[in-house]
């Protein structure tokens, strides 16, 4: 049975901030009326209210903090409240709270596959009418009219995508592994796994693909998969009553993010039907923060996936599923080719180990400045992306019909086990203006579904299939639409158009090579591919491991090693990963796993800004509705003073949205006294757990009357008093692989020396962006 520890409900954070411009302070709450503290209190108190005064004027002059979205609360929470929830759990508790996560793993690998099948019928049925209507039309030679018939499905279907996301759901656009990336860092951006993201990723995916976008349904899959685990943790919903007893249990960040984790390797393993990759693929590249129950728990539900979808692909095998046939969901199969290699090949692989890695750098860097014009013109309203979106449905679909005029026919190879030229809406002779007996190799490329024409690169045996100046032309036409499809409002993957484009080149260096190599031309396209995937995405284990499940061809483990690491490490010289360049872009605070070089050179005082409020174990209720009030933040010190303690002593920290219960539910006193057993009595610990996709308690939630503000209120019970500190001396690299690695939102930084006030500040996720500390210190060297 799996051991779990983190049986404590987590708690609400303030997701949407009630006061951008102080909540981009960093995370700390910020004023109080001071003069209803007594002079004893003041005397230790004001040098450092002074001191964060002036750190904050000099914030206001450089400014920081590139994002208002503050951490996600994966801390568990140890107040008295929950510490005696804790020690009435029975067995039969436990047992249903572990039994219940491997259910919703379970939920979750049967909700991805079905959805990932339901995106491969969909995609391959209104793509494959599609098609066929412009075939037919070609062999009448109504060519004007085939043109305008495939144009003009591939506007309407663009349009369909566009408008579902830009005006129901503008999150989904995109691919989303970025966003599912900082999600799994702690970083809860607006909207980015609600419900109506969830619908317009799938039917937005499933349009976007059918119009013949350079764009794939493989990356939007890793959203989907999240969408559909945050769905089922949200622990019920007391708005529509659709909650029970049980399911109290994942009302906190920490369960959902096991959850989301596993959902993101569900959508990777319904996309490639790659299982252990999509293990892999949430280890190294989304997940943040991993354990080994996580690891077991997310191998179970890619499991679950492959027999879901095993199931039903053998079920469309039949002939039931419409134009489904040679579909996303098959194999990629090269295992008919021989990979024994020699010196020759190996330096054949070298070289297109360096290509990958010198034109991933170069795809990153246009994508990046096309992510930044296409922002200009997305911030003028959702018709002028709708707008932006059929302009580039219309250039594409130039483009796939106009350049295959460019190619010859070619006469049909003989002896082949297919149909020459290709009669249906896919395969790897197409027709188009060609006469009997002949086919012309562009248009097989380009009039294609994206999955049929990686199959089509991939085909082994078929050294000359495509000829050299087609290979030329298909390539820069992809590698280009590709970069000014990335970013449009529509659900877009990246990992299809980067496999395209590197299938591609590595078709060609295979001609190149093919009087020194023995390697297939399949294998060739195979390891492109492999190359160009790690000079964008920079993933090696993962992305290995997805390729030789998407190829069935275990002997070519050696040379995709190879490729990776190679093309990787040439990129890595020029640039980031587009995930992290994207991530960038966005402006999400995301916490790196290494401290950058200038942290060494600072101390954890001297990022620390405020000013800092604190609160006393016992406090007046106007103090707290104040603070609450000024502040968009989450978190607070509490300070015991005497004659509570013999010194001032910190007791721990309290959350916003604790305060906010509490004062909803009005335990006040008269008198400055301890409270905690009543108040234990009146609330259970269900009643500060995390909230849902509704919205938690507001200010406006509470009804507090003029003579309540005099009155008192005990902090004790609902106060964290095990907070995570560090001395102020700590160094800033130090403090901040602290902080990534056991998952805070806030750390408290407390003096070194004696009789000086209990804490200095409290460092958030902003404290650690670049932009906050070059900001105060600009004098620093970034790279030292």
């Amino acid at each position: 049975m799996e051991q779990e520890n983190n049986w404590e409900s987590e708690d609400d954070h303030v997701s949407d901030v009630e006061n951008d411009a102080v909540a981009s302070s960093g995370g700390k709450g910020v004023d109080r009326n001071w003069s209803e503290v007594s002079e004893r209190n003041m005397s230790y108190r004001e040098p450092l209210i002074k001191r964060r005064m002036n750190t904050t004027s000099q914030i206001a002059i450089v400014g920081v903090n590139v994002s208002p979205i503050e951490s996600l609360d994966y801390e568990i929470i140890e107040n008295e409240l929950f510490k005696q929830d804790w020690r009435s759990r029975k067995k039969i508790q436990i047992f249903q709270y572990i039994s219940l996560k491997w259910a919703f793993a379970l939920l979750i690998g049967i909700g991805t596959g079905l959805v990932g099948f339901f995106n491969n019928i969909a995609v391959e049925n209104i793509a494959g009418f599609k098609l066929l209507l412009t075939t037919d039309l070609m062999s009448q030679q109504k060519y004007y009219k085939a043109f305008l018939a495939y144009a003009g499905c591939n506007v309407v279907l663009a349009t369909a995508a566009a408008v579902l996301c830009a005006y129901i759901a503008p999150a989904a656009a995109g691919s989303g592994i970025p966003e599912v990336k900082a999600y799994l860092n702690g970083i809860d951006a607006n909207s980015i796994l609600a419900p109506r993201t969830l619908f317009v990723k799938i039917f937005g995916s499933i349009f976007g693909v059918s119009a013949g976008f350079v764009v794939g349904k493989e990356g939007p899959m890793v959203h989907t998969g999240a969408c559909i685990a945050s769905l089922l943790g949200q622990g019920g919903s007391k708005k529509y009553h659709l909650t029970w007893n049980w399911l109290r249990y994942f009302k906190n960040d920490r369960d959902r993010r096991d959850l989301i984790t596993c959902g993101a390797a569900a959508g990777v393993a319904a996309a490639f039907r790659a299982p252990v990759g999509g293990v892999l693929f949430a280890l190294e590249e989304a997940a943040s923060w991993w354990r080994s129950a996580l690891l077991w728990r997310t191998f179970f539900t890619t499991a679950v996936v492959a027999i879901v979808l095993r199931a039903l692909v053998e079920y469309c095998w039949t002939g039931k599923c419409g134009l489904f046939g040679q579909g996303g969901l098959i194999m990629f199969d090269v295992s008919s080719a021989t990979a024994s290699y020699t010196i020759p090949d190996l330096l054949a692989v070298l070289f297109l180990g360096v290509i990958g890695g010198f034109f991933g750098s170069i795809y990153n860097y246009l994508v990046d400045k096309v992510l930044r014009t296409y922002s200009i013109i997305n911030e003028k309203g959702a018709l002028f992306k709708v707008l932006l979106v059929i302009t580039i449905s219309l250039l594409t679909s130039s483009c796939s019909y106009g350049l295959p005029w460019l190619a010859n026919c070619i006469p049909c190879p003989e002896n082949i086990k297919v149909s020459c030229p290709t009669v249906d809406g896919s395969g790897n002779f197409k027709s188009f203006h060609c006469p009997p007996g002949h086919y012309n190799d562009l248009a097989s490329l380009f009039l294609n579904t994206n999955d049929d024409c990686i199959r089509n690169l991939f085909s082994t045996s078929t050294g000359k299939e495509f000829h050299i100046s087609s290979l030329f032309i298909f390539l820069i036409a992809i590698y280009f639409l590709g970069i000014i499809t990335y970013g449009i409002a529509i659900p877009s993957g990246l990992f299809i158009p980067v496999i395209l484009v590197g299938a591609c080149y590595g078709r060609l260096v295979g001609r190149l090579f093919l009087p020194f190599s023995k390697l297939d031309m399949g294998l060739f396209s195979l390891l492109g591919a492999a190359s160009f995937l790690g000079g964008t995405m920079r993933m090696t284990v993962s992305l290995c491991v997805i390729l030789l499940e998407l190829t069935n061809d275990i002997l070519l483990l050696p040379l995709v090693m190879l490729v990776l690491l190679i093309s990787k490490s040439v990129a890595d010289s020029f640039n980031k990963g587009v995930y992290d360049q994207i991530l960038k872009l966005k402006g999400l605070p995301y916490l790196e796993s290494h401290a950058e070089p200038y942290m060494r050179n600072l101390v954890a005082r001297d990022v620390v800004s405020g000013p800092l409020i604190t609160f006393s174990g016992i406090e007046t209720v106007g103090a707290i509705l104040h603070a609450l009030r000024t502040t968009g933040h989450n978190g607070f010190p509490v300070i015991d003073e005497p004659p509570l303690t013999d010194v001032p002593e910190l007791c721990g920290v309290v959350l916003r949205s604790h305060l906010l219960v509490l004062l909803k539910g009005k335990y006040f006193s008269h008198v400055k006294v301890l409270t905690g057993k009543e108040i234990l009595q009146r609330f259970d610990a269900s009643d500060f757990a995390k909230a849902g996709s509704g919205k938690g308690l507001t200010l406006e939630d509470l009804d507090i009357r003029e003579e309540e503000l005099e009155m008192y209120v005990d902090l004790h019970p609902i106060t964290n008093t095990s907070p995570f500190t560090v001395v102020e001396t700590m160094s800033l690299a130090k403090a901040a692989i602290l902080f990534r690695q056991l998952g805070l939102r806030h750390m408290c930084v407390v003096p070194k020396a004696q009789g000086r006030p209990p804490i200095v500040g409290i460092l958030t996720r902003h404290d650690f962006m670049p932009e906050h500390v070059l900001g105060l210190y600009p004098r620093l060297n970034p790279h030292k």
